[in-house]
């Protein structure tokens, strides 16, 4: 079936490329592509015009979830797929991944997302701020019984399920649903957009959906690693996204959980000599962002 991309730009023209190349060896048939390039200083809006991909330019940078948005305006097709621009495609799996959300369109559709090195990446979550994540958060996942650590970690199942959120990096749903929510909230600039994004599909009725069987390799964070991991703004945007979605009392569960998660995850560091300065740093800019 035919279905539209929104790509979102930022300095992104390697990993455009690399993009658009997946595209054209996996699929039959091309879909219409939207770049939407946010200010770049690179080639990727040029990269994007010479494949054929339909340009919009927001040079003053309004932030992905805006930036989303316009992408999603101009979809020609009833089936829309977000997709960053640092994702590969290994297969047809994206063309299933839209059939599915054709023939499911109350719901938001994620796949597997893989890093370079072809392992799991953690794409897929809980619903936060519950008591069953606050009791999970101290556990070690690899020391609980399968279907246990299914729940904890669900981008880890092999069948399709229901989870909390999901990493917006590649996210499928009917193009009228994904109009309605926004998609996005243009007031997020970074960060959070895709947890808010599936939160508040999830109070409207559609449930995310994640797909082991569809496989995309996504390097991840092209365009945020290059400063280094902004533990404070993460920090206040999770907070601020559930406390939103979900009211205080998911907050107040969710601090809990994270501190538990941070502190087990630094302690196991101490205890095999290993490095714990991300957790450390993580539980830091969480006390932080409580205290604002």
């Amino acid at each position: 079936m035919p279905f539209t991309v929104v790509v979102v730009l930022h300095d992104s023209a390697p990993e455009l490329g690399v993009l658009l190349r997946s595209i054209d060896a996996r699929l039959r048939e091309r879909p219409q592509v939207v770049a939407v390039d946010t200010g770049s200083h690179d080639s990727g809006p040029a990269v994007a015009r010479e494949w054929g991909a339909a340009v919009v330019e927001l040079p003053e940078n309004p932030g992905f979830g805006a930036a989303s948005n316009a992408g999603v305006a101009r979809a020609r097709h009833d089936v829309c797929v977000l997709l960053n621009p640092d994702c590969e495609l290994l297969d047809g799996g994206l063309a299933e991944l839209a059939a599915r959300a054709g023939s499911r369109p109350g719901a938001l559709h994620a796949p597997r997302l893989l890093d370079l090195d072809g392992s799991l990446q953690r794409s897929a979550h809980p619903l936060p701020g519950t008591l069953g994540a606050l009791v999970s958060a101290p556990l070690h996942p690899p020391l609980l019984p399968h279907g246990l650590r299914v729940r904890v970690e669900p981008f880890r199942t092999e069948r399709p399920r229901t989870v909390g959120w999901a990493i917006a990096a590649c996210l499928a749903a009917c193009t009228p649903a994904l109009a309605r929510l926004g998609p996005f909230d243009p007031s997020v600039h970074l960060f959070a957009e895709d947890m808010d994004l599936c939160l508040r599909a999830r109070a409207a009725g559609l449930p995310t959906v994640l797909h082991p069987d569809v496989r995309i390799r996504h390097a991840g964070g092209h365009a945020t690693r290059r400063a280094g991991e902004p533990f404070d703004l993460l920090a206040r945007r999770r907070r601020a996204v559930i406390g939103g979605a979900r009211g205080g009392r998911a907050v107040l569960l969710d601090d809990t959980a994270q501190a538990l998660t941070f502190a087990s995850r630094a302690a196991a560091h101490a205890v095999v000599g290993g490095d714990a300065r991300r957790p450390v740093r993580q539980l830091a800019a969480l006390a932080r962002a409580r205290r604002a």
